[in-house]
């Protein structure tokens, strides 16, 4: 068992990691492809979770036969999905519990997710963790999308640490590799949406935070 106290710093993806967000968004691009003349469900996101946005929407373009413009189906994605996320986004077991232990060890926590700035924001506002962390780390701060490390190397400057000194949590094979590149260790969560994943490089996978508390 990793001793998860033994580090500076803690950097958490964010959907699918620290909040059960992933089937939400599988729900509103599904519901965004139905509104656009197409059909999609829940299930068609799982063959994509983890990816870009654009390798999502691409996928589900595919999926549902839709062809609107892809300003208008972001519109709508926004739509349902802040919808959703509004009354029914749910922190993962343990999570808090584990942030307030963190912060009372006066430890550097961060998030680093590949969720566009709103999303991230709406989130972390509405479950109240919006000063929680020391970092947030989103698309619009980077180039390469994960299992590039660039995120979290930036994350780590920003925090003025190390890898050896840094613990990532994450959800998806691209988040692990991209940790793993990046030089730190890292625990992956298992949920349904990522069944299909390769966590063999996860230091250690578990299913909630209540599992190290």
């Amino acid at each position: 068992m990793i001793d998860i106290l033994n580090y500076d710093s803690y950097l958490f993806d964010m959907d699918g990691t620290l909040v059960d967000s992933e089937k939400l968004k599988g729900k509103a691009l599904a519901k965004t492809c139905i509104a656009a003349g197409g059909s999609a469900t829940l299930a068609d996101y799982k063959q994509v979770m983890g990816g870009s946005w654009e390798t999502v929407r691409t996928h589900f373009y595919k999926v549902s036969k839709i062809t609107i413009p892809t300003e208008k189906f972001d519109e709508i994605f926004r739509s349902m999905y802040q919808e959703l996320i509004s009354s029914k986004v749910e922190v993962t077991n343990g999570a808090k519990e584990l942030l307030s232990l963190l912060k009372s060890k006066n430890k550097k926590i961060g998030v680093v997710t590949s969720a566009t700035k709103w999303m991230a924001e709406g989130i972390l506002d509405t479950i109240n963790l919006d000063h929680t962390f020391d970092v947030l780390i989103t698309k619009e701060n980077v180039l390469k999308h994960k299992p590039d490390p660039e995120a979290y190397l930036l994350a780590l400057k920003k925090l003025n640490t190390s890898a050896a000194d840094t613990l990532i949590f994450e959800d998806s094979s691209v988040g692990i590799e991209a940790g793993k590149r990046a030089g730190c260790n890292v625990i992956g969560i298992i949920h349904d949406l990522n069944s299909s994943h390769n966590f063999s490089s996860a230091s250690l996978t578990i299913k909630d935070f209540d599992e190290l508390l």
